[in-house]
């Protein structure tokens, strides 16, 4: 028996203010709740009510046999409660069918394991203790921001305990090799990898209504051809994708939801695939190889690297002075500097200044609300040398003095109990 395993990406930035320079200093929140507030309304309204209605629509149909996964941001789940309870209700009612996995992220769907491990850590904790309470499930699979992955990133995932982590197929690193089997990592071989077949992905999430393509239009009969097609021995086709592809990227009048309606039935009755969720693959499968990837992969353009958010000298120094105020950030007691310092680390920040102008330029126009990667920098850099202020304010305050001795001798008390636990165990 071949499998299908269903993973659907679900986030929403929290989208700045304009933020001009004469701002600093004077008080202005950051975050454009109105913008926010409409863009996940109409999200919802397009993409995650239908949407989730078909798959509950589905599970009820074919009960058991069709399975799906989600990984939903920390920034999804915080607007979800702010502006859209109807579509966390929505999740629910999926999730309440167990035919839905929900898998770990870093909550602020960030690039943190890039610059921290101690911040990625907490991040992922913050973020599977939020699945757990809204969706009642201890992850055990882990997705990175943007699907970033390496053998060092692999090797932490593990240490944290998860079981398995979603990567990119990208062509780099498996050269002639399929992205249709279960792979591991290199210095961690308990944990397995699953490989997005970015191509059958991309057919449904950026190809189906282009009708200059020479797949269009694309049906379920046609796309299930193409998994039969698929060479005998391959065991396992991911399927990895963004969920407003659903509605949104692709308009509800361009068929989306009929595809998806009809996809299911055709497998069944036509193919040897059955419809799996990570953790399943990840217990039934055994993997072929190790995957070595020295460097990061993501799924982004056709380098399949760090280039979308890292690429040029605007995201690497909105990048660094950004994270110059972690040691700082640790050390303060403030629901709203920490709220917002979270916020400010979600990766699109850095996905708006983007300046790769050919080949993927027509999509970083279409995920982008500024006019040009230099005005998203700046207003960036505006937001961020206020926020600097207010942190570097907050430890000229005498009264949080006390407070920053406080959680400076806690730290060193739970350093020490750590060391104490290595040496009993030993």
């Amino acid at each position: 028996m071949k499998n299908i395993c269903f993973y659907f990406q679900v986030h929403q930035p929290f989208r700045l203010k304009t933020f001009r320079f004469f701002d600093i200093g004077s008080g202005k929140t950051y975050f454009d709740e109105h913008n926010n507030h409409a863009i996940m309304r109409k999200v919802a309204d397009k993409c995650y009510l239908p949407a989730n209605a078909v798959l509950l629509d589905l599970i009820k149909k074919h009960g058991q046999r069709f399975k799906v996964s989600f990984s939903i941001s920390g920034m999804a789940l915080d607007q979800f409660e702010k502006y859209a309870p109807d579509v966390l209700e929505s999740f629910q009612r999926l999730a309440a069918t167990g035919c839905v996995e929900f898998l770990a992220e870093t909550n602020s769907h960030s690039l943190a394991v890039l610059k921290s491990e101690k911040e990625f850590s907490d991040q992922v904790k913050e973020h599977s203790a939020k699945i757990k309470k809204f969706f009642g499930q201890t992850p055990q699979v882990f997705r990175n921001t943007e699907l970033v992955y390496s053998n060092s990133i692999g090797k932490t995932v593990s240490e944290m305990g998860f079981k398995g982590m979603l990567a990119e197929g990208a062509d780099h690193i498996l050269h002639w090799r399929s992205p249709n089997f279960l792979y591991y990592n290199p210095t961690e071989p308990k944990l397995k990898l699953l490989l997005k077949n970015y191509r059958l992905s991309d057919d449904i999430a950026f190809r189906f209504s282009q009708n200059s393509w020479n797949g269009f239009p694309l049906t379920a009969d046609k796309y299930v051809h193409w998994l039969n097609q698929l060479p005998h021995q391959d065991e396992i086709v991911n399927l990895f994708m963004d969920y407003e592809t659903f509605g949104e990227h692709q308009w509800k009048e361009t068929g989306i939801f009929e595809f998806m309606k009809a996809l299911p039935e055709k497998v069944f009755n036509t193919t040897k695939f059955n419809f799996i969720t990570p953790s399943e693959a990840i217990e039934t499968l055994q993997p072929i190889a190790m995957m070595h990837a020295p460097n990061p992969v993501s799924w982004a353009d056709m380098e399949r690297d760090l280039s979308a958010w890292l690429g040029n000298d605007l995201q690497q120094d909105a990048f660094d002075s950004l994270y110059r105020l972690e040691e700082k950030i640790k050390l303060i007691d403030d629901e709203a500097i920490l709220r917002d310092w979270k916020y400010l680390q979600t990766s699109d920040h850095f996905y708006y200044m983007c300046t790769k102008f050919f080949s993927d330029g027509d999509v970083h126009k279409y995920f982008n609300h500024y006019n040009t990667p230099y005005d998203a920098f700046i207003n960036y850099m505006n937001v961020l040398s206020d926020f600097e202020d207010r942190v570097n304010n907050y430890f000229e305050m005498e009264s949080n003095l006390a407070k920053i001795l406080d959680i400076k001798e806690k730290g060193k008390m739970e350093l020490i109990k750590a060391k104490e636990e290595v040496f009993s165990k030993n």
